[in-house]
């Protein structure tokens, strides 16, 4: 930190020239972010920082929904879907805003389970901020380019269904 004696600014150098960190790695239900000794399976991250993600904080929950499916042969079996619903909330997404990002990356699950709806995505064009909605692998790729040209970036990541 630079104090100058005659004017009460404090210039915090460290958060001029942050950078958003970059995704290590990504597996089934485990991230790693640059930087950071914490296993995280979902997560949010902006220029300097990260820390874990629980979209049920916002009440997002896990709804499944079962069909039935007749075989040929009379038999039945069901196909089991999981939606996470209502999906990213604007509240799960205030704290990355904060930090005066550019562009936001939603990264909706492996199998892209967890929903997005459109009042969260005019959220954030409402707010100036460039959006980006993809399925987790797709999203962590992108996110991590973004970071690499230097873009004021944040994220959010699911990294299972």
């Amino acid at each position: 930190m630079i104090t100058r004696k005659d004017s009460p600014v404090i210039i915090n150098l460290f958060n001029l020239a942050m950078s958003s960190p970059e995704i290590a790695s990504l597996s089934w239900g485990q991230m790693m972010v640059k930087g950071c000794s914490t296993a995280y399976k979902d997560c949010k991250v902006w220029p300097g920082g990260s820390r874990t993600w629980d979209w049920r904080e916002t009440g997002t929950n896990i709804l499944c929904r079962t069909q039935e499916a007749g075989i040929t042969i009379g038999m039945f079996f069901s196909l089991r879907s999981n939606l996470h619903s209502p999906g990213v909330q604007p509240a799960d997404l205030e704290e990355v805003v904060k930090k005066g990002v550019k562009t936001l990356v939603i990264g909706r699950g492996m199998s892209e389970a967890l929903q997005v709806p459109a009042s969260t995505v005019d959220y954030l064009k409402k707010n100036g901020i460039d959006v980006l909605v993809l399925q987790t692998e797709k999203a962590v790729k992108e996110y991590n380019a973004l970071v690499a040209q230097g873009v004021k970036v944040g994220g959010v990541f699911h990294s299972t269904c």
